[in-house]
């Protein structure tokens, strides 16, 4: 479904360039859930960035469902992200101006399709995820937990391809990342969606059926916890975050 091939990403010229992505591959199958983890400055979040197309790659390739994103023209961009990507972000990104239910369909509305099926569609999945009671209301009075299930409302309204994750829970206290991390497991298992999650939350991870693991640039290791018991896979997320040296609180 998504294919990372030798992608390689550079900052800077000349005598004062830093490798951020060195030679990373891997693929992501439909419908699976991932998380990606790694210090500060491990290349998690530009990795991230490439696949959405915020940032270019300096070398390699990304596939989505056979098409090589690395080539789509800039006019055509904001097109594929509308139609192929879903987003969710710590700090939500919702409009204040938009009730929760425009802001769950804007992505329809801005493809022109029949209102009618957008009020449809909308409510579906507002209550697939707990939030039809408040549709009507604005992102500024509804909780933080409210506003970050609409963003997920909003990141698969479109039946989108790939749902990327950049810290979802990071603006969340305890409880609500917990209700977050849950009805994401249910994306992903009960709706199909396939999840791509940055996170340096050792717990947030152990939610996810594989965690990749960078380290200066390249992939240092992977889990798979299907089958596992999470409390068993958070210890061994741990295990391997203190093999990624330094400071394990800059990741956990």
């Amino acid at each position: 479904m998504l294919k990372i091939d030798k992608v390689e990403k550079y900052y800077g010229s000349k005598n004062n360039v830093v490798k951020a992505i060195d030679c990373i591959s891997f693929n992501v199958a439909d419908s699976e859930f991932i998380a990606i983890m790694g210090a500060s400055g491990s290349g998690k979040t530009t990795l991230l960035n490439c696949i959405s197309t915020i940032d270019t790659v300096s070398a390699g390739s990304i596939i989505l469902n056979g098409e090589n994103v690395t080539e789509i023209d800039e006019r055509d961009l904001a097109r594929f992200r509308r139609e192929k990507l879903g987003f969710v972000f710590q700090e939500y990104n919702l409009l204040d101006t938009l009730t929760i239910e425009e802001n769950i369909g804007i992505a329809l509305t801005i493809n022109h399709a029949d209102p009618s099926r957008v009020k449809g569609r909308v409510c579906k999945i507002a209550e697939q995820l707990g939030i039809e009671d408040v549709l009507e209301k604005f992102p500024y009075q509804v909780s933080g937990g409210q506003k970050q299930r609409a963003a997920c409302a909003r990141a698969t309204i479109n039946n989108q391809s790939l749902i990327l994750a950049d810290e979802p829970t990071g603006a969340l206290d305890s409880k609500a990342s917990k209700n977050l991390l849950e009805i994401m497991v249910r994306m992903n298992r009960d709706m199909g969606a396939t999840i791509l999650m940055v996170t340096h939350d050792a717990y947030c991870a152990s939610y996810a059926s594989r965690v990749l693991f960078l380290k200066d640039g390249r992939l240092f290791n992977e889990l798979l916890g299907i089958g596992k018991q999470r409390s068993g896979f958070y210890h061994e997320i741990l295990d391997v975050l203190a093999l990624l040296g330094g400071d394990v609180s800059d990741v956990i």
